[in-house]
């Protein structure tokens, strides 16, 4: 009998994965395998929200494949190094895995394919296990890769995706193959407090549950921060538990218009995937080049400590901020805001602020990460790269009562309505009832810096 060899890496499910379900063949025996990768620990990227949340996950999937029969099998070290020693100690033909899309995931596929061909093994890649549409299935006249999305979006929306698999009835594991136990979310120190559980079983469980009650109110709002109607699934895709595909099948099934945005949204997350595909240097460079001279030095280092600490003096960003340290997650809108806080008020190299998301978002993928944060910043895909998101004028919007501020900054729980949103108008004796510190700059000074940094003055 024939054994085949499936390398888990950013897709831990065993619903609709194509890589599984081709090596498990002809009734083949399968050895699913994932390695502790040494090289993330070394280049700072385990952060201990996502190594939590991969402690779920891989705990989810090793459950999925024993009800099955099977079982996870979890090494440390260089995946190319214990990928091989695996082969030859199960004598297998042939190994699996998804294509990534980053720098690091493809060196890591053309290491491994070199490596098992000296074996005379194979190895099988497959497009669209971490995306929808794989990246690069779809490019415009004259470029390897979509620089806009609303061009690609409607591109993306003509395409057929292919047709999400059900998980395998039966998985068969060689005997006698060691495997190291499997990492705990309890030993894992400094989580959020508020991090929520991972794993596939959480995830199909919350997507069906937002589907169920909450997607057709999406589009109206998902931009609501106190109402957090969003769908709290980019954990889950980030570490594939959730299926990209599935869930673009499903969401278009429910039909409506908050299926429909929630489709958009999962678009933008193929379109960041493709730029970064094409451009992998997009993780730590420009893509496009405003020649901005940031901010630094000491003053520079205090603001941004105090943008990290939540405690810049502008209620709805320093909430956004408060959410992402005891959740490691944040609203999108929160996002939004708190990136155009410090890079176009504070003028403050986005680099830092997209480090500081890595450092606690459970959902911290390079590629969603860093090009949003480009995008706010003026320098990734966004056509008007000097737009300013007022976080007054922001927080009127979207959080008009102030809840979301009061939920996430009790010293302010006694201001009633928006005028929680600007407790420096207040008059001095009661202001100085608040624990809460004054803005460390004045709105219309930071944007005159930003426009005299980008030559607009």
């Amino acid at each position: 009998m024939n054994v085949s060899v499936v390398l888990y890496t950013s897709d831990l499910r065993v619903h609709d994965h194509p890589p599984l379900r081709a090596a498990l063949g002809q009734g083949n025996e399968t050895v699913p395998l994932f390695v502790r990768d040494s090289a993330v620990d070394r280049a700072g990227f385990a952060a201990p929200n996502r190594l939590a949340f991969l402690a779920d996950c891989l705990a989810g999937l090793d459950t999925g494949l024993r009800e099955r029969g099977g079982r996870l099998v979890v090494r440390s070290g260089d995946p190319v190094a214990e990928v091989c020693a695996l082969v030859r100690e199960a004598d297998a033909d042939e190994v699996h895995m998804a294509a990534g899309c980053s720098a690091f995931a493809r060196r890591r596929e053309d290491r491994l394919r070199r490596a098992l061909e000296a074996q005379g093994r194979r190895l099988y890649v497959h497009d669209g296990v971490v995306t929808a549409l794989p990246a690069g299935a779809v490019t415009p006249s004259g470029s390897d890769h979509y620089a806009v999305f609303t061009p690609y979006f409607r591109r993306w929306s003509g395409e057929r995706l292919r047709e999400p698999l059900a998980a395998p009835r039966e998985v068969r594991v060689p005997p006698g193959i060691r495997s190291e136990d499997l990492p705990s979310r309890a030993a894992v120190p400094s989580v959020s407090p508020g991090l929520a559980t991972g794993g596939e079983q959480a995830g199909r469980r919350r997507l069906t549950a937002w589907l169920g009650r909450a997607a057709d109110a999406y589009e109206e709002r998902h931009d609501d921060l106190a109402g957090d109607a969003t769908s709290h699934l980019s954990p889950y895709l980030h570490f594939g538990a959730v299926s990209a595909a599935e869930a673009v099948h499903r969401a278009r099934s429910r039909g409506g218009p908050g299926a429909d945005a929630f489709v958009r949204q999962l678009c933008w997350r193929d379109f960041h995937h493709q730029v970064l595909a094409a451009r992998p240097g997009a993780a730590v460079d420009d893509y496009r080049t405003r020649a901005d001279r940031w901010r630094r030095g000491k003053e520079a280092e205090a603001d941004l400590r105090a943008w990290k600490e939540g405690r810049t003096g502008y209620p709805v960003v320093d909430a956004a901020m408060r959410q992402l340290a005891h959740e490691g997650w944040m609203h999108n809108r929160g996002r939004l805001l708190a990136a155009s806080f410090l890079t176009k008020t504070l003028y403050i190299d986005w680099r830092a602020g997209a480090r500081h998301f890595l450092d606690l978002l459970a959902d911290g993928d390079v590629a969603d990460n860093q090009l949003n944060w480009q995008w706010v910043a003026g320098t990734g895909t966004d056509t008007r790269p000097n737009r300013v998101l007022n976080p007054v004028t922001q927080a009127r919007r979207y959080d008009p009562d102030g809840a979301y501020v009061r939920r996430w900054i009790p010293e302010l729980a006694g201001l009633e309505g928006a005028a929680v949103h600007e407790p420096w108008k207040l008059p001095g004796l009661e202001r100085a009832r608040y624990d809460y510190p004054d803005p460390v700059v004045e709105l219309q000074e930071g944007l005159a810096r930003f426009r005299h940094a980008r030559g607009q003055d």
